[in-house]
């Protein structure tokens, strides 16, 4: 039977897998891709550091957000959660010099999945319960920041995998088969 740690682990793993997969070939074209006027994105400041748009408060209803927007967020979470939950706990969201291409998104999502494997492998089943420091100065469980990382994941992985299929679909050709024909007809199983 496997740990707690162990099980963390591997939903931790599944989890980053599934938008790990999602982000593949992803070009810099679809990655700022703006389905609807008024979308949230990356772009640069003022200060000449690239920022995800936010606004405080959130506005009601919040604003449709790009591929960038939400790599890079899902990216920036990790090492953030990271940074207060098993640093320092000094790095502050304008600092951050968000990446500004696909693959830059990715190598940080990347470097904030090694951050959080590294920490969860030195930890025990009884290190789970301990206090450790969100970046908004809320202590939570360890296991509920690691668990929160491994929902991130499949949230927003789920968010980027449809607004892809929705990029290539704009993109496609009218020779395809039509919705409805079986799988059998189309030559797929």
């Amino acid at each position: 039977m496997p740990s707690a740690t162990q099980l963390l682990a591997i939903q931790m793993d599944e989890a980053y897998r599934f938008v790990y997969a999602r982000v593949q070939s992803l070009s810099d074209e679809e990655f700022f891709w703006e389905p609807v006027a008024g979308c949230w994105s990356v772009r640069l400041g003022l200060d000449g550091r690239w920022h995800g748009d936010y606004a405080v408060p959130d506005p009601d209803p919040p604003p449709f957000t790009t591929i960038a927007w939400r790599l890079v967020h899902l990216a920036e979470c990790k090492l953030m959660y990271h940074e207060y939950a098993f640093g320092p706990g000094k790095l502050i969201w304008p600092e951050i010099d968000s990446a500004h291409s696909a693959a830059d998104a990715i190598a940080e999502l990347e470097r904030g999945q090694r951050l959080l494997v590294e920490a969860l492998a030195g930890l025990t089943d009884a290190d789970l319960d301990t206090g450790r420091m969100t970046n908004w100065g809320e202590e939570w469980p360890t296991w509920q920041i690691l668990w929160t990382m491994i929902h991130h994941d499949l949230q927003h992985g789920g968010e980027i995998g449809a607004l892809r299929d929705l990029y290539r679909e704009r993109t496609m050709t009218a020779d395809r088969v039509p919705a409805g024909v079986p799988t059998w007809e189309r030559g797929t199983n």
